[in-house]
């Protein structure tokens, strides 16, 4: 083949596409890849800035994809992370209720946990301060063993390495452009591809659309962040979680326990107004403004899916003082004891403009030349590798 000729070009080198890349190269080792990335390395964006939590899998719905894969994907990450001698911290999970009304959202989560094969338990207040000895929970709470937590930045270093080893090859700040028929056209030149494969994130709907693809879907950008407890390491053992409200995709402001032990609470779910709104003017797009403020607006004026309370009560958690009364209502750690917010991301969500639903399950439309991977909202960190396989065998080898 010719320099900028492939059997399968990928855009985007966040943790899915490398995944699907793996997944290729692994069974068709003769074949040519070809990732492009319109950043200077890989995950420079949703993935590279995850929260590094491996989930357990009892969120999720029993027919969702989430369902099928999260359970899956937290053995495969870990057997990765071992292989690669990537350190995890298995410290598991608590989910904790505040009162009678979340305590049965609390039995809700335990039998999704049981149909979806996750190792859920519940367990009584005297068992929950055994493992986290200032717990606060109203007469159960659900414990995940199985959940972990890790630096999403060593997997993708560490499959990228595997990927260049294996020939795959990486084009580097080389963003799309459009394209014709089966050539991607970008600002680093044409790039020909027998299949080629969108997991371009925050960008994949932009991209589908060129396509054809995913024209009732839009994406709605959230920024995430995080504050850091600064005082010690030892006021919070394990990861806690409150009970989510499962009408929305967030699963509201937790204590995360890092793969090197370091406490945090959040995240937020802040609206944003751009797609790569990490700050005030950082890669501001008037295009994008004016497209995200438009649907937004329509959200909070109709308050579909309680979009207007979510905004703000997510507003409200600017507020530190606040944002640190939802943690320590859960575990009283020390006030006084946070630091600085950690480096915030961008959680790329599509939105159903027919619907004006968020899309809280994965999805993926394609046609024999083009895939998409539309949606891949958490916790596709943790699902990456059976969502790869099952998106190379349902679309990129089937059609």
């Amino acid at each position: 083949m010719s320099q900028n000729k492939f059997d399968y070009v990928i855009i985007g080198a966040g943790i899915v596409g490398l995944s699907i890349a793996r997944y290729l190269n692994q069974n068709f080792p003769q074949a040519t890849i070809c990732i492009l990335e319109k950043e200077g390395d890989v995950g420079a964006h949703s993935s590279g800035r995850n929260s590094g939590v491996l989930h357990g899998g009892f969120y999720y719905t029993a027919n969702s994809l989430k369902a099928k894969f999260t359970v899956e994907g937290n053995k495969t990450m870990k057997s990765y992370c071992r292989a690669k001698g990537i350190p995890f911290n298995d410290c598991g999970k608590l989910v904790v209720a505040m009162d009678e009304g979340e305590l049965e959202q609390l039995y809700e989560l335990e039998r999704r946990g049981n149909r979806n094969g996750s190792n859920v338990k519940m367990i009584d207040v005297a068992q929950a301060r055994d493992m986290e000895p200032a717990v606060q929970t109203f007469k159960k709470a659900l414990y995940s063993p199985d959940t972990a937590s890790l630096n999403p930045q060593d997997v993708l270093f560490a499959l990228k390495d595997d990927l260049l080893k294996a020939g795959v090859q990486f084009k580097f700040s080389t963003a799309y452009r459009g394209h014709q028929g089966n050539v991607v056209k970008t600002i680093q030149g044409d790039f020909e591809s027998k299949k080629i494969i969108n997991c371009a994130g925050l960008y994949a709907d932009k991209v589908a659309h060129d396509f054809d693809f995913g024209k009732k879907y839009t994406m709605i950008p959230f920024k995430g962040l995080y504050l850091k407890y600064a005082k010690n390491k030892t006021d919070v053992r394990m990861n806690i979680y409150p009970v989510p409200n499962l009408k929305n995709p967030f699963l509201g402001v937790h204590y995360t326990k890092t793969v090197d032990g370091t406490i945090k609470i959040g995240p937020t779910a802040i609206p944003a107004f751009w797609r790569e709104n990490y700050s005030f003017r950082e890669h501001f797009s008037f295009e994008e403004f004016a497209e995200i403020a438009y649907q937004e607006a329509k959200l909070f004026t109709t308050n579909a899916f309680g979009f207007r309370d979510l905004a703000f009560e997510e507003i409200h958690k600017y507020d530190r003082n606040y944002f640190i009364n939802l943690a320590t209502k859960m575990v009283p750690v020390d006030p006084q004891g946070f630091g600085e917010f950690t480096r915030p991301g961008i959680r790329a969500q599509l939105l159903d403009k027919t619907r004006l639903e968020l899309v809280q399950d994965f999805v993926v439309e394609a046609d024999k030349d083009s895939i998409h991977v539309l949606n891949a909202v958490s916790p596709a960190f943790t699902c990456a590798f059976p969502f790869a396989e099952f998106v190379c065998r349902e679309y990129v080898l089937k059609t």
